[in-house]
C-alpha cells in the first residue's frame, strides 16, 4: 500500500462530498455506504478527484463524469499488475461489468432506482473483486 495521506481518509471524502455539486449526490452517498458495508477492511479516500475505496490498494473510484447517471470504475490500483492466468475470475450473473481492459471494469447506474436494484449484485461482485487487490 502506498503511503497514506490526508486525502486517504473518510474525513476527506466527507469534505469532498460537502462541496460536491452533482445531480447524483444522494446516490453517491448510498453507494459509499453500500461499498463500506461489503467488508470491514474497506476504507475510503479521495483519489483521482473522486470518492474512492481501498483495502491494500485502491480498487474502486466513482466516475463523476459518467454520461449515464453515475458510474463506478473497478480497478486494481494505479499501476498495472500481473493478473492470474485467464484474467480476473469474477462471477457476474446479471452482467453489471462493462470491461474496459483486462484489469478494469465499469458499472453504471442510470437512476436512484437502478442503483438500489443493482446494489446486492454489486456488493457480491465487490467481495470477489477485492480478493484480487
Amino acid at each position: 500500500m502506498p503511503k497514506l495521506t490526508a486525502a486517504d481518509t473518510r474525513a476527506a471524502v466527507d469534505q469532498f462530498m460537502a462541496a460536491l455539486d452533482h445531480p447524483c449526490k444522494a446516490e453517491i452517498e448510498t453507494l459509499r455506504r453500500a461499498i463500506l458495508a461489503v467488508d470491514p477492511a474497506i476504507a475510503e479516500g479521495v483519489k483521482w478527484n473522486a470518492p474512492s475505496w481501498r483495502t491494500t490498494d485502491y480498487f474502486a473510484t466513482t466516475h463523476l463524469r459518467s454520461k449515464v447517471g453515475l458510474g463506478l470504475i473497478l480497478h486494481l490500483g494505479a499501476k498495472a499488475r500481473a493478473l492470474p492466468a485467464g484474467g480476473l475470475a469474477i462471477d457476474d450473473p446479471i452482467g453489471l461489468l462493462k470491461w474496459l481492459g483486462k484489469d478494469r471494469a465499469q458499472v453504471e447506474f442510470s437512476t436512484a432506482a437502478d442503483l438500489q436494484a443493482k446494489l446486492p449484485a454489486l456488493q457480491a461482485l465487490l467481495k470477489q473483486w477485492i480478493r484480487h487487490v
